[in-house]
């Protein structure tokens, strides 16, 4: 049920959406006599029991102080770097998380990136959008098949990428400083970069740069043009790195769900035909979305029966 909380005057939870949250995707989850707020007031927020929060909402200790009978925040993804999860915890309040919701989407989206530019789909439509057919030379397009793809982060996400990728007749090598594959090739990010003719990113963000210039500079040396995706972290490759590598002829293509700064503005790789951009869209497919929902709302369902959510950090 949708409704006003401070209107009800009643001992019913309350549940607050902390961003854009569609009620017909997480009502049918939360536990029958739970109010839903999806523009919640002040007033609402002092009486929320949960919440579920969107990927781009932060929930500092301010916020937290303004609710002060608040659970269990659910937030619609794994990222939670808008999230203090110190202040959570002094709190009392859980925070849960929709790990595997949207992985498909995401590695259907980073392969289609991945296939674009390998066979210059932007760049063909450009030169017959552009009327440069029988003017300039016809781009030509690149091979799948017979390729080496690497796939850096062999989670969820990642072994879905290196399935697509053997279903194209591609090498598929592996690297994940945690995880390793008994189906794969195991290499290190060097040997990754070095023999890779395509590589999709599927590493959460750490501490500095995962592939600086001078990490491709020296293992691109000699070699064709590198494939590049990154649908994972922005902080994983800079956008000065790029750009210095493409034109440099590291890279020959880029594709980018993930930017240091959303929404993007005035992007410096904006316009290129090398280089694809979405805004940060690949896991919001409508299935991927409806079940990340679904989790969220599972997980405060779960708090506010007295368990806990499957999963938290």
């Amino acid at each position: 049920m949708v409704e006003r909380a401070q209107r009800v005057e009643t001992a019913r939870p309350v549940v607050v959406g902390l961003g854009p949250v569609d009620p017909a995707l997480v009502t049918p989850f939360l536990p029958s006599d739970a109010v839903f707020v999806r523009d919640p007031s002040p007033e609402d927020l002092a009486v929320a029991e949960g919440a579920i929060v969107r990927a781009a909402f932060d929930v500092d200790a301010a916020l937290l102080d303004r609710m002060p009978r608040l659970r269990v925040a659910a937030r619609t993804g794994v990222g939670v770097e808008r999230v203090d999860l110190a202040a959570a915890r002094a709190r009392g309040v859980a925070v849960a998380i929709t790990p595997g919701s949207n992985a498909r989407a995401v590695a259907e989206g980073a392969f289609a990136m991945l296939l674009s530019l390998v066979k210059r789909v932007g760049v063909s439509d450009a030169y017959v959008s552009g009327d440069r057919w029988g003017v300039d030379p016809v781009p030509v397009p690149g091979d799948a098949f017979g390729k080496t793809l690497a796939v850096i982060g062999f989670g969820r996400i990642g072994r879905i990428i290196a399935g697509f990728g053997s279903a194209f007749g591609m090498r598929v090598i592996v690297h994940d400083p945690f995880v390793r594959s008994d189906e794969y090739e195991n290499v290190s990010l060097e040997g990754a970069v070095r023999e890779a003719d395509a590589l999709t990113l599927h590493l959460p963000g750490g501490d500095g740069e995962l592939l600086p210039i001078e990490l491709l500079r020296e293992t691109r040396r000699g070699r064709g043009p590198l494939v590049l995706v990154n649908c994972a972290r922005a902080e994983l490759v800079s956008v000065e790195t790029l750009r210095a590598a493409l034109d440099e002829g590291a890279l020959g293509g880029v594709g980018l769900d993930v930017f240091p700064s959303e929404p993007a503005r005035a992007h410096p790789l904006a316009g290129r035909d090398d280089v694809l951009l979405s805004p940060h869209t690949t896991g919001l497919s409508e299935a991927a979305m409806a079940a990340t929902f679904r989790m969220a709302a599972e997980a405060v369902a779960a708090v506010l029966a007295g368990g806990a959510p499957p999963h938290t950090v």
